[in-house]
């Protein structure tokens, strides 16, 4: 009677640490797979066993974040998918990198007042608090055109991603020094050609400082990878190697 009391224990033990882990996510794989299936051509294009990947980071990622709602009540599981999906899609080919210092994911459904610059914005990354800051409407419209470089998903997580490569963590220094030096040099000689009015390639924005230059160039990267190469291949192959992947290769 003791050792049927003593399973029966360790079986419900268990169904209650089963059901707290998928609470936690609140996403299970088989809804990731049908969400991204219909909403994200990236994981579209991907091999099945990629996609197996693609699904396990996803997951990853969402069970490490606190999905937060401003100005609305429930964050749905496609949101924590499509967003996570983002960071993934970015972070791909770099080792199990889940941006780890940002614990926070704030949304709003639209653009919101940012109290710190006093001005409108639709997303923001914020080290201090380890938030990443998105209005819902403009990281659809992101994706909703899928070639237009204007995309604030991973715009945003570019942000993270490079202040993510200088906090001293578990996922630290992850660029390869030498490479990201001579993204640099190669963002300061293109960004005083915008500024010059040179180049039509990139949106000025790009030219605003370096951190912008690298978001603007993540957008431009997948979202006209054919152009970018063509246009920057010296840019393009720094990016191949920093992310190591290549929009322009299928994968297996």
């Amino acid at each position: 009677m003791l050792v049927a009391l003593t399973l029966m224990g360790a079986y419900f033990f268990y169904q209650y640490r089963k059901h707290r882990r998928s609470a936690q996510s609140g996403v299970g794989n088989d809804e990731i797979r049908e969400i991204l299936q219909l909403h994200f051509a990236y994981f579209r294009g991907l091999g099945s066993n990629d996609q197996q990947k693609f699904i396990k980071r996803v997951a990853q990622f969402i069970g490490m974040k606190t999905f937060i709602p401003r100005m609305f009540k429930v964050v749905t599981s496609e949101m924590k998918v499509l967003i996570s999906a983002a960071a993934v899609q970015l972070t791909f080919g770099l080792p199990e990198i889940c941006l780890q210092h940002f614990r926070r994911i704030i949304i709003y459904p639209d653009a919101y007042y940012s109290t710190v610059t006093k001005k409108m914005h639709k997303g923001e990354v914020n080290p201090g608090a380890q938030a990443i800051v998105l209005s819902w409407k403009s990281f659809l419209s992101g994706y909703a055109n899928p070639d237009d470089s204007y995309n604030l998903g991973l715009h945003e997580m570019a942000h993270a991603l490079e202040l993510e490569n200088l906090i001293e963590n578990k996922e630290y220094a992850f660029f390869p020094e030498e490479v990201w030096a001579d993204f640099r040099q190669e963002a300061q000689q293109i960004s005083a050609h915008i500024k010059s009015g040179h180049h039509d390639f990139f949106r000025t924005y790009a030219s605003t400082n370096e951190k912008e230059f690298f978001a603007v160039a993540v957008e431009n990267f997948f979202e006209r990878a054919a152009a970018f190469q063509q246009r920057f291949p010296q840019l393009y192959s720094i990016l191949v190697l920093l992310l190591n992947q290549d929009p322009l290769k299928k994968t297996t």
